[in-house]
């Protein structure tokens, strides 16, 4: 009876370990295909001798994918395919873009004329502070003029003679009595003369933001009307004021 009982055991015990075997040997098989079975894939990733398929990585973007074209004001938008698309044309000027320009050019160049006379003739320190900013401002505008019309195969004389036209220039008699005069006499000229010509620049800006098409010299031209503006204001207070100080 013992041997029999002992034999039992021992087959017993060899169909645990065979079951144990086959049970890890499902595991392992399980766990390999999930590690090569891409996700989402009906099937297997194709393997050569036992190496995983390489992975694909994501390639260049869509050339044709669309671009949304805002339309004009008023018009719906368009899209086209990226590969399509050119650069922007550049903006269209007219001939009221260029006589701004060529006359802006002579019409800043008086104005440094008289701008350079104030710190040795003038007495008013605001007035002469206002001058300085008049040379810092009006020098490199002329460089911006000059470039402007180079770009475009144009130069100072492409608008025409505009020397009749130029609102707001002062005359050679005016130019001298103003480097003759000194102290309160050269101020009281300066601010009378640097207003008139700040007008005619501020005449000649509306002109062309009302007639000229090109964005360059719309932006140009609304900057000397705003600026220029605001100087013959201050250079009135200015002149007000010393007045009012060298009375006391």
């Amino acid at each position: 009876m013992l041997g029999v009982r002992v034999r039992e055991l021992l087959g017993r015990s060899r169909r645990l370990v065979l079951i144990e075997l086959m049970v890890l040997a499902v595991l392992v098989v399980g766990v390999t295909l999930v590690l090569r079975w891409p996700s989402g894939d009906s099937e297997p990733a194709a393997t050569s001798g036992g190496t995983p398929a390489p992975i694909e990585l994501p390639g260049m973007p869509d050339v044709t994918a669309p671009v949304l074209m805002p339309g004009r004001p008023g018009e719906p938008a368009t899209s086209l395919p990226a590969n399509e698309m050119s650069a922007m044309p550049r903006p269209p000027h007219n001939n009221a873009d260029v006589r701004f320009v060529t006359m802006m050019i002579p019409h800043h160049e008086q104005a440094l004329v008289m701008a350079r006379l104030a710190p040795e003739r003038g007495e008013n320190p605001q007035l002469k502070i206002i001058a300085d900013r008049i040379l810092a401002a009006q020098g490199p505008e002329i460089k911006v003029l000059e470039a402007w019309l180079a770009d475009r195969g144009l130069d100072r004389d492409s608008g025409g003679d505009h020397e009749h036209d130029m609102s707001g220039m002062q005359s050679a008699a005016a130019l001298n009595r103003l480097t003759a005069a000194r102290g309160a006499e050269f101020d009281r000229l300066f601010v009378e003369m640097m207003s008139d010509h700040h007008q005619g620049a501020i005449d000649m800006g509306k002109e062309a933001l009302t007639l000229g098409s090109d964005v360059t010299v719309n932006e140009l031209a609304s900057s000397v009307v705003v600026e220029q503006g605001v100087e013959i204001n201050r250079m009135r207070e200015a002149l007000t004021q010393g007045t009012v100080g060298g009375g006391q």
